[in-house]
Parts: structure tokens; sequence; C-alpha cells
């Protein structure tokens, strides 16, 4: 049976055909008085509308003619404005040279930022910018803190499975070098842009969203299954002061594909997050972790080094800055990761030197191309004079970067309160001379011109116990957590090499008012 073919307008209602010439005929006219010859359109509509209201009686009536005027100009230009925008897309789908599958992989290629203001340049660009794929490489990173929860979330939404990298936090300045030793822990002194910033802009503010990142920062990586991180190839995390251990392991155990892990000045033990590392992370080549207190966190035991060596094996880098570290724990790391080839134990307290010897023998550390041991206290000189002999040995084949530089100097055999600033027991020339593939840096204070070790330990102290009693005064309102994990190198000043007795470790939390600002 034949379908019945279904009512036009016209056929409904008939006036409809008439009406539309009529009203394109009478905006047609009405817009024509735009270039019509008398002197003032805008004087000759006013007075036109003026007649109009004073046609009218009552007062009420005018207020109706006013309100209805006020409603035709505000939709002729709502019409207007999509109109333009309408022809403007148009237009630039016509005259731009890239079709939409290019156009995705040139924002791709863009940074975050850059991608979001591309984003809003035009209809077009908006939905090339909305395409996964331009997210995949998400850089958040800022010199002063200007990105919150909700922003994160909305980019990692955005990337979804298609999420590869992901860097966030307050860096204190340009990227540095692969070789530096610049410590990337943030304060507002080592700031570039902090002409315009207040710290009272990182308060939480009740119908205002705070610039600061919280521990839930990494949330949008968990849900779903965690489908958001299970390709995460990279993930860099800067100075993230309200982050702790269980969300960051939490996002950890969601990211099994994870490769680079860089973390630097979070208030999260060393010893949790490597047992977090070694369960959910196995195919990890890259470790970057800096600590936020320098020479406080002696967390790290040895059975965490022996199963991040069994469970990571593909590790290639390896940086620990500024834990407290004894030799034999380091040698536990190095030795163990038979693929290793970058090594960072810069500003790590109790480090006296002795992993080194016979450091290029046997499987694990014969492959090391960069050693960095910058500043480390304890080091001792003639554990580095032994090293440098076995270079000359031809140890170490494939060694191109080496870093002994300590603007303390070394430190003695006998007691490392005495420092050595121009060794004669160190054979740097000859080393230099007969490994000329090695970049060698040993650069020390002349003699004098260094800070006082009795004074810089005075301070130390004097920190350790100032700290706490200026932070204890906060503890009513639930912003203060102890947990028995660190201890200040102070209380070891030996070699460092005996398990230290754990003592009180500050760690800030979130007070339980914060607002966290993720999209819905």
């Amino acid at each position: 049976m034949a379908k019945r073919p279904c009512p036009s307008l016209t056929s409904l209602n008939p006036n409809i055909v008439m009406l539309r010439p009529s009203m394109d005929d009478l905006l047609a006219a009405f817009l024509d008085m735009a270039d019509s010859d008398t002197d003032s359109p805008s004087l000759s509509i006013d007075l036109s509308f003026e007649r109009l209201l004073e046609s009218l009686p009552r007062d009420d009536d005018q207020s109706l003619l006013i309100d209805r005027a006020l409603n035709l100009g505000s939709l002729l230009l709502e019409a207007a404005k999509r109109s333009a925008r309408k022809r403007a897309s148009k237009h630039n789908s016509i005259v731009w040279a890239l079709p939409p599958d290019l156009t995705i992989k040139v924002f791709s290629m863009l940074d975050t930022q850059s991608l979001c203001y591309a984003a809003v340049t035009c209809s077009m660009f908006n939905k090339c910018a909305m395409d996964p794929m331009c997210y995949a490489n998400i850089d958040l990173r800022t010199v002063v803190p200007k990105v919150n929860n909700a922003v994160v979330s909305t980019v990692i939404q955005r990337a979804g499975k298609s999420l590869q990298s992901l860097k966030l936090g307050i860096v204190p300045g340009p990227t540095a070098s692969p070789w530096s030793c610049q410590s990337l822990v943030y304060t507002i002194r080592n700031s570039i842009d902090v002409s315009s910033f207040s710290w009272n802009d990182k308060k939480t503010r009740q119908g205002k969203e705070s610039f600061i990142l919280t521990r839930t920062c990494l949330h949008p990586l968990t849900v779903e299954s965690g489908a958001a991180g299970t390709l995460l190839r990279r993930l860099h995390l800067y100075n993230i002061e309200r982050m702790d251990c269980t969300s960051l392991c939490m996002a950890l155990s969601a990211c099994p594909s994870l490769l680079d892990l860089e973390i630097v000045g979070l208030h999260v033990e060393l010893r949790q997050t490597l047992m977090s590392v070694s369960l959910s992370c196995p195919l990890i080549e890259r470790l970057f972790f800096e600590s936020s207190k320098t020479g406080r966190d002696d967390s790290l035991k040895s059975p965490t080094c022996v199963d991040l060596v069994n469970n990571c094996p593909h590790l290639t880098s390896l940086a620990l800055r500024g834990f407290k570290l004894p030799d034999y724990k380091i040698r536990i790391l190095v030795k163990g990761f038979r693929k290793l080839k970058y090594v960072d134990f810069s500003t790590s307290y109790s480090i006296t030197g002795t992993f080194l010897r016979n450091l290029g023998s046997g499987a694990g550390g014969n492959l090391l191309e960069v050693l960095i041991l910058r500043d480390c206290m304890h080091l001792k000189e003639v554990e580095v004079a032994r090293f440098f002999s076995a270079l000359l040995g031809g140890d170490l084949k494939f060694l191109r970067h080496l870093d002994i530089s300590n603007r303390e100097g070394l430190a003695s055999d006998g007691d490392w309160y005495e420092r050595c600033y121009s060794s004669s027991i160190i054979p740097l020339k000859q080393v230099s001379e007969v490994r000329q593939d090695i970049c060698l840096l040993a650069e020390f204070p002349s003699e004098g011109s260094f800070i006082d070790i009795d004074q810089m330990v005075d301070s130390e102290l004097y920190s350790e116990i100032s700290i706490p009693s200026q932070l204890s005064s906060h503890a009513s309102d639930g912003s203060l957590l102890m947990s028995s994990s660190e201890s200040s190198y102070n209380s070891d000043q030996g070699s460092g090499n005996e398990e230290g007795q754990d003592s009180g470790y500050i760690i800030l939390e979130e007070s339980s008012d914060e607002v966290d600002f993720l999209a819905v």
C-alpha cells in the first residue's frame, strides 16, 4: 500500500507562503534604511518610534511596545551574529589549505596553551581542536600557580585513551639541560615571573576557583577503570604541594604502560613511591625523583630496592636527588639494573662513595654513560681517588659524563667535617688526558670561600627544631599529620651507612574544608 505523503507546512498553513515574502520584504526595507539618502537614519528611526509611542494613549501599551522593540532588536542582532559566524566558518574552510585530518595533526604538535588559543579562534578550529589526538601530550607546567583541578580534568577527559604524556605543576624556570644539577624544587624566590603574583591567590575562596592543584588532580586518570591512564607513557609532576602518597600511588596504579616518571618537590615518601612503581609500572625506563626536603627522607629500605630491581628490569635512567641514601642501598640499585646508563644522586646525604668500588666489573653498572654525584656532602676524597684510578685502568668504557663537583669540597677519610678543596691524590689531570671521551666536572671552591661546616650544621639543627614548632600551631585544624618515616641527616654525622632510627616526618595535608574543582 502506498504511503501517504506527509503534509507540508504550506498545506497546513497556506499563509506561510504569503508571510515569508512579506517578512523578507519588510526586513529588506528596514535594513535599506541604513543606505537611505537621509542624513541620519538613526534620527529618523528615533522620531518615528517616538511618534508611534505618542499614538498609544495608555502607558502600559507604550511599555509593551518598547519591550517588543527591544526583543526584536535582540533577535535581529543574534541572527546577524550567527550568520557572520557561519560565513566566517565557511570562508575559513575554503581558504584553509589543510584538510581536517592534517589540521588535527598540526594541532597535536602544539603545546596545550597554544592549542586552547587555537580552539577559540573559529568553529572549524574548535572542532579540530576537540579531537583526542590533540591532547595526547598535555603540558600544563607554569612558573606561578595558574592551573587548577578543573583544567586538568577537562584536558584529560578530552584526551581519553589517547593520552600519552602528562606534565603538571610549577617549575622554577626554563627547562634545564639534560645533565643540569639545578634543583627543580619550587620556591617563590626562584620563580621568574612573580611580578603580578600574590600568595593570597593560592587560598581557596568560596565562589572563586583556586589556582592550586590538589591531591585529586590525578583522579581523572583512574576513572572508568583507568581508561585515561592505560596508555600513558610519561608522567611529570612538579611541586604540587598538596599531593600525598595515597593519591600518587593510586594514579600510578592506573598507568601500567608508564615509561618515564619524574617527581619533583612533592611531599611523598620515597619508599612508598618506589613500592608503587615496582608494583604498577613494570615497563618503566626512566625514574627521576627529587626530594622536597633535602637529606631528611631516609625511608628507603633494602627490600624495596631489591623489589624495584626485580620488577622493573628495563630501567636505564635513575635519579634520586636529595635523599638519605647509604652506599649499600645505592649499590643494590646500580648493580642490580643491568641496562642502567644514567645515574644522578646529586645532593644526597650519606653517600661516601664506597659503592663506586668495582663498579665497572661484572654485570650491572658497566654500561653507565652518565654518573652525577654533585654536592653529596659525605662523598669522600679517598673513594673518588680510588674510582679515578679504576677509570685509568679502563673501567666503565662507556662513561661519557662524570660530575663530582661539590660546593663544600669533598669529605676527608677520617672526618667529614674536614673538607678537601684541591685534592692531590685524585688524578684529575691524568683522567682528562687518558680518557678524553669523558666530560669531567670537578668544581670545588677555593679554601676559605666555603660555608662554615659548624655553622651549617647548627643552621640545619635549628631548622629541624624550628620548622616543626612553627607548624605545630596549625595542627588544630587537621592540616598537619605526623609519620615516622624520615629523620634528619644530622642525627648521623658519620658515614651514614647504618639503618637510622626513624623520627618525625612532617607532611602537609589538605584541610577538610578544601574545595576541589573537578569538572562534572
